[in-house]
């Protein structure tokens, strides 16, 4: 079997098909980039007024409403912080609060980074796999440019303009979902030392209280 023969061959089918799969792959990265959109919009409090309030209760002493207060805001900062002020099971409140905050910590990142992970992935990748167009554009001109025995063609200009295009396109594709991929992380970091500060405010108070 000759192995160069079947690669050209397959080469010759021309690169239509790899703009088709950069098509399907940027509609699924604008799927994803909605549906977090969606999620950090309706999962956001202002984090200020949120450590006022739970500041005021605490030094009220109003843990049972501090926690509440947490409860009912739709953040994750507030899931997190919360999880310092509900004891597991009979334990007593003072016993494990870091290590509680801790769990929530990452249980609450994990679903923050969900499904950016292919954001990402497209982000590094797209590029490549329109550079695999452009080849295959290349190799399919060179295959007409012998058939015509060195003859420049309009046949030739078109297999040569795809696969430029290709190229293009790959980059269009990668370049938002690297914008969105490193604005989603920042934003997941940002919330994240919110949770961190919220935590720590109620550490705090635990620890003058001699809870922890």
């Amino acid at each position: 079997m000759n192995l160069q023969a079947k690669l050209t061959s397959l080469a010759l089918m021309g690169a239509e098909w790899v703009m088709w799969l950069l098509l399907a792959l940027s509609v699924t990265a604008v799927a994803v980039i909605l549906e977090r959109a969606i999620f950090f919009v309706t999962s956001r409090d202002d984090p200020g007024r949120l450590r006022r309030k739970v500041q005021d209760l605490l030094a009220r002493g109003e843990l049972e409403e501090a926690l509440v207060e947490l409860d009912a805001s739709p953040a994750l900062e507030a899931r997190i912080a919360a999880a310092a002020l509900r004891p597991m099971g009979a334990a007593p409140l003072e016993k494990g609060a870091e290590e509680r905050i801790a769990a929530a910590r990452s249980s609450c990142r994990l679903q923050m980074e969900r499904r950016l992970a292919y954001l990402g992935t497209l982000g590094n990748n797209a590029p490549f796999v329109g550079l695999l167009g452009t080849v295959i554009g290349i190799i399919t001109a060179f295959q007409e440019l012998a058939a015509g025995q060195g003859q420049v063609s309009a046949g030739l200009m078109a297999e040569i303009g795809e696969a430029l295009v290709v190229t293009g396109l790959g980059l269009l594709v990668a370049l938002p979902a690297v914008a969105c991929f490193n604005l989603f992380q920042q934003l997941i970091q940002r919330r994240l030392e919110h949770a961190d500060a919220l935590s720590q405010h109620i550490l705090a108070f635990l620890r003058t209280q001699g809870d922890v």
